[in-house]
């Protein structure tokens, strides 16, 4: 297969699973939640393993091997309660917008003087106000909020992928 249709064929693949978390919002947010859970549980495991097999100091092994069973009690806390998990990763995903947004708001006041003053603010501005949306609305929008993201994300990396394959298939022309 050449590589231009294999960009696009996962271009198309990832459109359709776009389309799907976002005609299944809590089922993407589940299984985002499900997948964290699972990766925080296996990250924590190698860290433990990790650290009891290494060579650093006492005081070291304990710091890495007590940051390993939080992540792993973390991710098995995801598992065990994934509707939990989707609402702390949604508050999660709404403290991020507002933090980054203030602190473009605030990026953009000493950008005043320059000609990125207006789209910084703007975008800061526009995360606040998302942040402000999902706030007043969280216990509706909270657990639709990953897979909502998701499926954008989705759509957008297969467009993207799509323009891709075009791009190849141009240039080997």
């Amino acid at each position: 297969m050449k590589p231009a249709n294999k960009w696009l064929l996962l271009g198309v693949v990832s459109v359709g699973f776009g389309v799907f978390a976002l005609g299944n919002t809590v089922v993407a947010s589940l299984a985002v939640t499900t997948l964290t859970g699972a990766l925080f549980l296996l990250s924590g495991g190698f860290q433990i393993v990790g650290s009891i097999m290494g060579h650093e100091g006492t005081g070291s092994k304990i710091v890495n091997i007590a940051i390993g069973a939080l992540m792993a009690f973390l991710g098995l806390s995801f598992l065990i309660n994934p509707l939990e998990g989707i609402i702390s990763l949604a508050m999660l995903v709404l403290l991020l917008l507002l933090a980054t947004g203030v602190l473009r708001i605030v990026l953009s006041w000493r950008m005043r003087n320059t000609r990125f003053f207006w789209p910084m603010l703007i975008s800061g501005a526009l995360s606040v106000l998302l942040g402000g949306y999902i706030w007043a609305n969280f216990a509706a929008v909270g657990p639709q909020l990953l897979g909502i993201l998701l499926g954008i994300e989705l759509l957008l990396n297969g467009l993207g992928l799509i323009a891709l394959s075009f791009f190849v298939r141009a240039a080997r022309k």
